[in-house]
């Protein structure tokens, strides 16, 4: 299983950098609506939809139409509605909980997810526009606070985070991975290769304090959405949100914290 796991992860990692740095828009909006495609399939199948692959088409044609147009930094009311959508509606779910599969509240809940989702993705193609290496930042703020939180986790864990949504999740842990990126976040301000970031650009903008306080803000974004993909899975009695990556589940497992944060990030951006 671990060996699955390493070679798919090493597989996905040669296919993002190779689409990161192919310097092609065409190329980058091509791979991204596949797996657009993907995920929004396993969040329908999530939501108990009869029908996910037309659910999933019908999204995936929207995010094409977007991409199309080739000026996804402009739908700023779109990042902006993500980042109301997560503060009004999901992130308060996991403390209020979801509504029942068959009623109509879920079906709203999905089309309010849907557009989550949708926004990720319109996000990523936007900051792909700054540079590769500006969208390669901000994944790399998420990941850190991942890899961060499960090894601070496994040293430290105690307090359980959401022990009915994630057992496997603890204060200890989500707070080293804060720690994490606040340090490796200035560190990287202050290398002369990495000026092109998010995180060298916010500090320019408005120095330290509010550095750590928007890292901060996406740390806690990527904790959400990682919550509330597991509130989703645990609702459905699924184990992952798919088997499309073998030894990893499926897309929707390895971007549910990027979800939230990639839209945040780039409606940041636009007052920079």
């Amino acid at each position: 299983m671990l060996r699955t796991r390493v070679i798919t992860a090493l597989v996905l990692l040669a296919v993002l950098l190779a689409v990161l740095f192919s310097r092609s828009y065409l190329v980058f909006a091509l791979a991204i609506t596949m797996f657009f495609a993907a995920a929004a399939w396993e969040s329908f199948r999530l939501f108990g939809s009869r029908q996910p692959v037309v659910g999933a088409a019908v999204w995936t044609a929207a995010l094409a139409f977007i991409l199309s147009r080739n000026e996804p930094a402009q739908a700023k009311l779109l990042f902006g509605l993500c980042a109301a959508i997560w503060a009004l509606r999901l992130a308060p779910s996991l403390a209020i909980g979801l509504p029942p599969l068959d009623g109509i509240g879920n079906r709203l809940l999905n089309g309010i997810y849907g557009v989550a989702i949708l926004g990720c993705f319109v996000a990523m193609a936007a900051l792909y526009k700054h540079s590769a290496l500006y969208l390669f930042s901000v994944l790399a703020l998420v990941w850190i606070a991942d890899i961060g939180a499960y090894f601070s986790g496994k040293a430290f864990g105690k307090r359980k985070l959401a022990p009915s949504i994630s057992p496997g999740k603890s204060w200890e842990g989500a707070i080293g991975g804060w720690l994490a990126v606040l340090v490796l976040a200035a560190a990287s301000t202050l290398v002369p290769m990495l000026s092109d970031t998010f995180a060298a650009a916010v500090q320019r903008q408005w120095g330290w304090a509010v550095l750590a306080g928007v890292l901060t803000l996406l740390v806690a974004a990527s904790v959400v959405g990682d919550l509330f993909e597991s509130q989703l899975k645990r609702r459905a009695g699924f184990k992952d949100s798919s088997k499309l990556l073998p030894g990893h589940g499926g897309v929707l497992d390895r971007i549910d914290a990027l979800v939230p944060v990639l839209p945040l990030a780039v409606f940041i951006d636009s007052f920079m």
